[in-house]
């Protein structure tokens, strides 16, 4: 494994595991690395966090792009956007290191901007119809905050029909 990846990796499970985004001398220290090593590769913490959200929207565009493949992005989106467990506590931690920075990357800013037009156009070539895709996309963005903010969780059995009612058709994942 890459030496950013390792960091990276090491960030992910001691976010996890604290619920907060760790000290740079925290991350060095559990990667194994001198923290000039760890500098070299993500000079503040900022940067670290941003590398965090960064491979989150390289997870999501794989997973798209393999749904998109298969027929089937708007259900991808849509179960995509209601994380659990340490998914959950990870983008809960990502949120609050990200508004707690002074200046946000704008460039991560940028590419999540463009990931989730990527991501609507996938669902718009899937179900044909662009403003369908906007709504399906808002849907499940709606449905990430409310995982993030832990109200109004959505069950398999309520996702199961939420997505019928959009795309109407039965859905792979869950019959009733």
């Amino acid at each position: 494994m890459e030496m950013r990846e390792r960091i990276l990796e090491v960030t992910r499970n001691l976010t996890i595991e604290r619920g907060v985004v760790p000290s740079l001398n925290a991350v060095a220290d559990a990667a194994g690395v001198s923290k000039g090593g760890l500098i070299h590769h993500f000079p503040t913490r900022a940067a670290l966090v941003d590398g965090l959200a960064r491979q989150a929207l390289e997870q999501v565009d794989r997973a798209m792009s393999a749904a998109a493949g298969e027929g089937r992005a708007a259900s991808a989106w849509l179960r995509l956007s209601v994380p659990e467990g340490d998914d959950l506590d990870l983008f809960r931690a990502m949120a609050v290191a990200h508004r707690a920075m002074e200046s946000p990357g704008d460039e991560t800013i940028a590419a999540a901007t463009e990931a989730a037009e990527r991501w609507e156009r996938l669902i718009a070539d899937e179900v044909g119809d662009p403003v369908r895709a906007r709504i399906i996309r808002l849907v499940g963005d709606g449905l990430a905050f409310n995982a993030f903010a832990g109200t109004d969780a959505a069950p398999a059995g309520d996702l199961d029909r939420l997505e019928r009612s959009l795309l109407g058709e039965p859905t792979a994942a869950g019959r009733e």
